[in-house]
Order: structure tokens, then sequence, then C-alpha cells
């Protein structure tokens, strides 16, 4: 099969978690924003689009109030993605005042006004404040099914995730999330993770099973070096590269309970929710457990001697 007639599609997931970028840039000497985050991502998508042309792009920011596409955005056509767009493409290309390529001109505009108007309508008075993760995931799932039925009959279109997170882990979507993990290793479909801050359990076990990669940056300035080194270079790639050794991944798994991760619980025959206290009724599927209890001795009747 020639190189045209494979086509790389690449979904890039950014946290985007606005209290955690702004503790962030309050707390440290090494100010890392949100916006240089953005540009290493707009360099490693521009990469990507340049290693062939018939590579294709998405980027979604995971918020803590919802997912949201900056790339493609609304007004980028359907048959623009797949590379028949013709005139419509050039239409959405603004021009480019440095030389560069058009296509790719567009494509970071469209990020930088798209991540703009996404932080700038932030409200934060509500109780959400963890990233939606798990939802991000699917979204870019549901994008990536949608461009395999899309492409050509003699095309093969090989995906892959890249996940580059910064807050923390969120018990409360353990569910989800192994539900997104398990949809992508059906579908053969790579899941890597950047994590910027604390490592998270959950994208170490989604690294490991769909066979993705699990990087923790150890210095953050420095992101784009590591993006470029380790993420830009394709499954087939890799196998030719000196990459990091893989982790140890922390299989523990979150109780239905309370969320919280756990070593040693209990788990229901029915539907195998977890809990890490016992209850004689499940409290997902309502299922009720008979108690073996141990039995219970009758008291032995003493025989009355009788008098000689």
């Amino acid at each position: 099969m020639s190189a045209d007639d494979e086509l790389s599609l690449l979904v890039i997931v950014i946290d985007t978690n606005p209290i955690w970028w702004g503790k962030r840039a309050q707390g440290e000497a090494e100010q890392f924003t949100l916006s240089k985050c953005i540009d290493a991502v707009m360099v490693l998508g521009n990469s990507h689009l340049f290693m062939n042309r018939t590579n294709k792009l998405a980027v979604i920011a995971s918020h803590t109030q919802e997912s949201r596409f900056l790339y493609p955005g609304k007004r980028w056509a359907f048959a623009d993605l797949l590379g028949d767009g013709g005139n419509s493409v050039e239409s959405n290309c603004s021009g480019s005042k440095d030389g560069k390529y058009e296509l790719l001109t567009a494509i970071n505009d469209a990020i930088a006004e798209e991540i703009k108007d996404l932080m700038t309508k932030t409200d934060m008075r509500g109780q959400q404040t963890e990233t939606l993760l798990a939802g991000s995931l699917a979204k870019a799932l549901c994008y990536i099914n949608k461009m395999s039925k899309e492409v050509k009959a003699n095309q093969e279109m090989k995906s892959r995730i890249l996940v580059i997170k910064a807050a923390e882990d969120s018990a409360l979507q353990y569910m989800n999330f192994m539900n997104v993990i398990f949809a992508a290793q059906k579908q053969s479909i790579l899941i890597d993770a950047c994590v910027l801050d604390s490592d998270s359990g959950l994208l170490q076990q989604a690294c490991d099973i769909t066979g993705g990669i699990y990087l923790k940056v150890p210095h953050m300035p420095s992101l784009l070096q590591y993006l470029l080194w380790v993420f830009l270079p394709d499954q087939e790639q890799r196998s030719q590269l000196v990459l990091p050794p893989p982790i140890h991944v922390d299989y523990r798994a979150a109780c239905f309970c309370h969320r919280n991760l756990i070593e040693i619980g209990y788990v229901c025959s029915v539907c195998l929710s977890i809990f890490c206290n016992f209850s004689p009724i499940c409290s997902t599927c309502e299922t009720a457990f008979k108690i073996s209890l141990p039995p219970v001795m009758k008291a032995k009747k003493k025989k009355l001697k009788l008098a000689a």
C-alpha cells in the first residue's frame, strides 16, 4: 500500500482546566502558561501535517464545563478535512503574512480563536472544578468513527489520541473512562498520555491497554521537545526509536460507593460493581445477597440418671 493510501489521524486532547492553569501561573517562578502549551500543541499539529499530505488533525479542549473542538471548528466544511474541499479550503484560509503554508496558518488562527472564546466565557461559580476528560475522549472516538466512514475505499485510516493532562484525576469519571478505554482498544486506537503534573492512574491504564506511551514531563518548559520526540512518530516508526521505558501501571479500581481507589474490596457477582465496604444489597443493580450464617448448635438435653 502506497503512502497516499494510508491516512493518519491524530486527535489531540488538551486539558484546559482554568483552576489548575491559574494556580500554575501564580505559584511558579518559571511560568508555563496555557498559551505556551497551546503553542507547543500547534507546532506538534503542524509537524504531523507536514509528515504526509494525507495526514489529518483534530484538537479538542477538555474543560471543566464542556468539551469543545478547537479544530476543526464550525466554519470548516467536512470535505476540507478529507482533502476534497478544493475551493472551500482556500476560502477558509485567510492567507499567510509570513510565507507559511496557508492551511497551517488557518488552523493556528482557528485554535487561537476557539481557546480564547472558551476561556473568556468560562463561569466558575458552580461546583464543577474537574476536567471532563472522559467526555473529551468519547468525543474523540466519535470523531474518529465519523472520519473512518468517510474515507475512500482504497484508503486505510490509522488513528491515535494524544492526551495532554494537567489537573488531577477524577474518580467520579472512572466508569466512563474505562468504557472509553475498552472502546478504543476494540477499534485498535492508540491512546498516548503526556502528563504535566501528578501521575494519572487512569491514563496509565489507558496507555497500557491500548498500546500507547505514557510520559510524565520532567520539565514543563521543554514540553515541545518531548512532544516532537516521543509523540510525533506513529506506531510503526516508534519501533525504530529509543523511547522512554514503560512505567509501572497503577491498576487500582475506584469503588462505586465513595469513588476512592482501593486495592481490596467487595465485587457484586451480578453487575461487577466494586465496593470498599460490604453491603447486603448492591446499590447498582439492587441484588440482594444471601448471607450464610454459621449453623446454630442445638443444646443437648442431659439424660437424668435413674436411681438404682
